[in-house]
């Protein structure tokens, strides 16, 4: 396993809250989620749910940010 993984969870402490978000976010997508392992999914798909997840935690630092 490369040690240059870019998976890697900066605050481990935020691991099960990441996991939440993404199977959140996949499902908000009607994109089905295994726990564990998810091969199956085509780099397109994961890529939306990567990119929404990015998109909401944008969104909720600038409302952090503003104050609201």
């Amino acid at each position: 396993m490369n040690s240059n993984n870019s998976n890697k969870i900066n605050v481990p402490e935020a691991r099960q809250a990441m996991e939440n978000m993404k199977q959140e976010v996949a499902n908000e997508l009607g994109i089905t989620l295994n726990k564990g392992y998810n091969g199956n999914l085509s780099s397109r798909d994961a890529g939306y749910i990567g990119g929404n997840m990015v998109k909401k935690m944008i969104e909720a630092q600038e409302k952090q940010m503003s104050g609201k």
